[in-house]
C-alpha cells in the first residue's frame, strides 16, 4: 500500500507561481514513476508531468511544457511541482500519482487532491 499526500494549492493570480508537494509514504520501493495528474471541472484528468524511478528528466504535457517543473527529493520520498507563469486555464485539482512497477503489479496510487485557482 502506498499512501499519498498533496499540498500547496490555493488562490493565485494570473502570472504567479505554486509550489506543490507530493509525500509519499508505505511501499515506496514500488514505485515506477510518478506524476502530477490535473482535472478542471467538467473535463478528463489529464497528466501534466511525470518522472520515472529510473531518473531521468522529467516529461511534461505540451501545454505546461516551459511553465511547470517537476522535481523530487528521494530521501523524504516527496515530489513537487514548481508552477510558474500561471494561467486562467491552469486552474483545475491537482492529484498526485504513483505507479507500480509493472513487474508488481501496474497499479496506481492517488492522493486526495489539491485546488489550484488561477484567478484575478
Amino acid at each position: 500500500q502506498v499512501q499519498l499526500v498533496e499540498s500547496g494549492g490555493g488562490l493565485v493570480q494570473p502570472g504567479g507561481a505554486l509550489r506543490l508537494s507530493c509525500a509519499a509514504s508505505g511501499s515506496t520501493f514500488s514505485m515506477y514513476g510518478m506524476s502530477w495528474y490535473r482535472q478542471a471541472q467538467e473535463k478528463e484528468r489529464e497528466v501534466g508531468a511525470t518522472i520515472f524511478r529510473m531518473g531521468g528528466s522529467a516529461n511534461y504535457a505540451d501545454s505546461v511544457k516551459g511553465r511547470f517543473t517537476m522535481s523530487r527529493d528521494n530521501a523524504k520520498n516527496t515530489v513537487f511541482l514548481q508552477m510558474n507563469r500561471l494561467k486562467p486555464e491552469d486552474t483545475s485539482v491537482y492529484y498526485c500519482n504513483l505507479k507500480v512497477d509493472p513487474r508488481l503489479g501496474g497499479m496506481d496510487y492517488w492522493g486526495k487532491g489539491t485546488l489550484v485557482t488561477v484567478s484575478s
